[in-house]
């Protein structure tokens, strides 16, 4: 007997269909729209920081947008444990509820620079609704070891902060320097994750069984388990 391609042997219907894939964001985009809504509340415009919570912590998701040249490099950044209880690396839902160890979504701008329990960090002020608690719950940047980009490759994901923005402790001088005071940082969904595929199944009889007879399908009660 002839051999065929295993695929020209596989029905139509029962072929996995492709997911669309999401447009890429345009983060520069949105660093216009943003700075241009915040415009009172941000002395600095040349930099901006542009967080995109529809990622997974295992991709680099903090965009740091250069205004100027237009350049935008991606870096890995955590999310709140309150964001994500089953710790799969998914951001589920924001919170601005003290004690809630989510992340808040919205315009930040960034502060003062200080040394605290976790080194050099940066404050931030929330300026929207959705995150005016940002000084109240402590909500900053700052470094730690359970965001290291390494834990991607061995753990598939980051570690959670407390609501916190958290990036490994060797890319943290770098992203303190080149965010600094006064500038613009806006986290939010922003990626939208590809729908699950759907499935058409056929109508009966299904191919192939048009001619089939199923022995016991009349004789007792159809079994409810595939066993």
């Amino acid at each position: 007997m002839a051999a065929f391609p295993t695929r020209a042997q596989t029905p139509n219907w029962i072929q996995q269909p492709i997911a669309p894939v999401s447009p890429p964001v345009d983060y520069l985009a949105v660093a216009r729209r943003q700075l241009a809504m915040q415009n009172r509340n941000i002395p600095q415009a040349d930099r901006v920081g542009i967080v995109d919570f529809g990622l997974p912590s295992s991709r680099p998701r903090f965009a740091l947008v250069d205004m100027v040249a237009g350049k935008i490099d991606m870096f890995p950044v955590t999310h709140g444990r309150g964001s994500d209880p089953q710790h799969d690396g998914w951001l589920k839902s924001f919170s601005n509820r003290v004690g809630s160890l989510a992340t808040s979504r919205g315009a930040y701008r960034t502060s003062d620079y200080y040394y605290g329990s976790n080194g050099s960090s940066m404050r931030l002020a929330g300026l929207e609704p959705d995150n005016y608690s940002a000084d109240a719950r402590a909500i900053v940047v700052h470094g730690a070891w359970y965001a290291d980009p390494s834990l991607i490759a061995t753990q598939g994901k980051l570690g959670r902060s407390e609501g916190c923005f958290v990036f490994g402790e060797a890319l943290l001088p770098m992203i303190l320097y080149k965010l600094g005071p006064g500038r613009l940082l806006f986290a939010d969904k922003l990626s939208v994750p590809p729908p699950a595929p759907k499935f058409e199944m056929p109508g009966e009889p299904l191919p192939g069984t048009e001619n089939m007879i199923r022995t016991g399908a009349t004789n007792g009660a159809i079994p409810k388990t595939a066993d």
